[in-house]
């Protein structure tokens, strides 16, 4: 039989899921599904690959980043709640926003808060260029995460902006993390970031290898990114 999500947690993380919070996970996965036929969730719905692909990958960010209770992450471009959720899900006193532009997927979102009874996530419908310039979303968050979302030269500058200084983003990638790193040297420099690290980790049954690029905030972001919606990834820095 395949490893339960808190054996492979366990395992291949060294994180500790109460039955509690297994079972969340366990409905997660059930709603991910029903709501999958009638809204464009995700590709990937068979259990097994939702537990490793989504769930596992998603709590992979606590191998990059400390969470430690009172911080402030916020998931960019978050979809069906990755990484976000399942990072609420297992970290209850981190504070989670989750940033998403789609209203279909934001109610989604909703629906898994209110019926998993979740306190320390919200939602923002909004998109990232947007969010990046509103007052109480600049510079505000100490973790800044991002899965699939775009390439690191243009993510960047969706990511930069909502971090505050001295914090850092989680951008989650596949073979090209090195490549997309070096690309991203002139927007590390012009939106006052600095690459950290770079964190690899084998998940089960999967051949390539994860990567998580952390960036840490060393300086504030110019006032003038990020720009109009579509510009950073049509013309990155």
């Amino acid at each position: 039989m395949p490893l339960t999500l808190a054996e492979q947690a366990a395992a291949v993380l060294q994180l500790e899921l109460t039955p509690t919070q297994e079972a969340m996970f366990e409905t997660y996965g059930r709603e991910l599904a029903a709501w999958n036929g009638h809204t464009n969730l995700t590709a990937i719905i068979e259990p097994d690959d939702v537990r490793v692909r989504h769930f596992l990958d998603s709590l992979t960010v606590a191998r990059a980043v400390k969470l430690t209770p009172g911080k402030r992450l916020i998931d960019v471009g978050t979809g069906a709640g990755f990484p976000g959720l399942p990072l609420a899900i297992v970290f209850p006193e981190l504070h989670v926003t989750l940033l998403e532009a789609t209203g279909k997927k934001i109610a989604f979102l909703d629906h898994i808060i209110s019926t998993l009874g979740i306190a320390n996530a919200v939602t923002l419908n909004a998109r990232a260029e947007d969010a990046g310039h509103m007052p109480d979303q600049r510079a505000t968050y100490d973790v800044v995460a991002a899965r699939a979302v775009a390439r690191l030269p243009s993510l960047l500058e969706y990511l930069l902006p909502l971090a505050k200084v001295g914090g850092f983003c989680v951008a989650m990638k596949g073979r090209t993390a090195a490549e997309e790193s070096e690309d991203a040297r002139r927007a590390l420099t012009t939106l006052g970031g600095r690459l950290r690290q770079t964190v690899t980790i084998r998940l089960p049954g999967i051949d390539d290898p994860h990567h998580l690029v952390v960036v840490e905030k060393v300086a504030h972001t110019p006032t003038g990114f990020p720009r109009k919606p579509g510009i950073p990834t049509r013309k990155p820095i």
